[in-house]
């Protein structure tokens, strides 16, 4: 599970409801204060997670001069989402991906973290049109590695049997967080306002994804693929083999894991308004 630094957003952001033409996602904002954005993003984060798990690189990134728009996708954290998991197919969270950058106003920059990104994919191989570019961040080619792959298993089998908080006490002890505060407080509120269709629904995502490299590949959108040092999910050589495949920009960030966005927030916006700025 990410491990954002805080759910309140800093000075320099603000909460954004994004209206769109498929529903009302939550989001967080922040743009340039002294110039006109270069260029907007819009970040999309992973499993379990949330918009806020780019939240000390929202400032950053506006310092650098881009608007960046982080959103919760649907049934994520504060987005609503139905109880029927066919709601939450790969081609339907694709579509709402469309929907969020028109609501931000295209062209924009498109960043994905681990499934986020695989979704990210989904939405440029149905529609490339809005995307200046695609940042992959600790996302791989095809489904997760198999040491995930029955940790999911075990959460989809406990989700039909317990109900969120029962899971929550129970992935603590397994795993308790670093910070005691947000063990109390904003982590186990963020896991309870997730919908557990969508949990389960894009669960099973991650286990039977197959290899879209080359598909995208052909788009001929510029990619850039970032990872962390060391990654339990998808292998880092995985990674590396599939930024080459793609012929993509490749940065990794030393001291980081499997979450680069909130392990070193700082080091992965500089690579990202970096890139960016190449093109």
């Amino acid at each position: 599970m990410s491990r954002p630094p805080t759910f309140t957003p800093p000075p320099g952001t603000r909460a954004l409801t994004l209206r769109t033409s498929r529903g009302v996602f939550a989001a967080l904002e922040a743009e340039p204060r002294h110039a006109e954005p270069r260029g907007t993003a819009l970040l999309l984060p992973g499993y379990t997670g949330s918009k806020e798990d780019f939240i000390a690189m929202l400032v950053p990134l506006a310092e650098a001069g881009y608007r960046v728009v982080a959103v919760d996708g649907r049934g994520q954290y504060e987005s609503e989402g139905s109880d029927r998991q066919e709601t939450y197919v790969q081609s339907e969270l694709g579509l709402d991906v469309l929907a969020q950058a028109a609501a931000a106003g295209t062209p924009v920059h498109l960043v994905g973290h681990s499934l986020g990104g695989q979704i990210s994919r989904a939405a440029v191989l149905l529609d490339a049109s809005p995307f200046a570019s695609l940042t992959l961040i600790s996302s791989g080619p095809a489904e997760v590695s198999s040491a995930q792959q029955r940790k999911i298993a075990l959460l989809t089998e406990a989700l039909g049997a317990m109900t969120m908080d029962q899971v929550w006490e129970a992935m603590v002890a397994l795993d308790p967080p670093e910070d005691a505060d947000l063990d109390g407080t904003a982590l186990r509120a963020r896991w309870l306002r997730h919908n557990p269709a969508q949990l389960v629904a894009t669960g099973r995502q991650l286990t039977a994804e197959p290899d879209r490299v080359a598909e995208l590949a052909a788009v001929g959108l510029p990619v850039h693929v970032v990872s962390g040092t060391t990654d339990d999910t998808w292998p880092v050589p995985l990674i590396d083999e599939m930024a080459e495949r793609l012929g993509a920009y490749r940065t990794v960030i030393e001291g980081a894991q499997h979450s680069p966005n909130t392990d070193r927030p700082e080091e992965t916006a500089k690579a990202l308004a970096g890139f960016w700025d190449a093109l």
